[in-house]
């Protein structure tokens, strides 16, 4: 059993549970694979948010080759959300509107981040604008505790 973050174009989010990838790929070909909300075709899958927990209780269980591996995942992510940060514009809420502005050649293109509501996120999939949506780490604040 497999189970996919999908999107409708509507904007729902919704998981799908599958017997194998196949068993997905048949199933949207046919038509089969329809929006709880509005029964629409017309759905994705859309990546699944990741938590990687270290800590002392959750690594002693863990062979030794896994925990390095969780180890190096964790390493990555926060060396591309570092980064995200240092090359990309924070916007803020006006992700949007940015993102229509260098669509249609009003401002200079950039690499920009922010935050889109769910209708924005559809509004700019129609006009052609693909976003990546990134899950990232709460900025830790305070002493490192190890």
């Amino acid at each position: 059993m497999i189970i996919f973050d999908l999107q409708c174009i509507c904007g729902v989010q919704f998981e799908g549970w599958f017997n194998s990838r196949d068993d997905f790929d048949r199933q949207h070909a046919e038509g089969k694979v329809l929006c709880p909300d509005c029964g629409s075709e017309k759905v994705r899958k859309i990546l699944s948010p990741v938590s990687i927990h270290t800590g002392s209780q959750a690594t002693e269980a863990v062979p030794s080759h896994l925990e390095t591996g969780a180890s190096s995942a964790l390493q990555f992510l926060r060396s591309f959300q570092d980064f995200v940060e240092k090359n990309f514009e924070d916007v803020g809420a006006k992700l949007a509107e940015e993102s229509l502005k260098m669509h249609y050649g009003v401002e200079e293109p950039r690499n920009i981040r922010g935050v889109t509501t769910a209708e924005q996120e559809k509004m700019l999939r129609d006009e052609g604008i693909e976003l990546l949506k990134v899950p990232l780490r709460k900025k830790e604040t305070g002493p490192k505790l190890n």
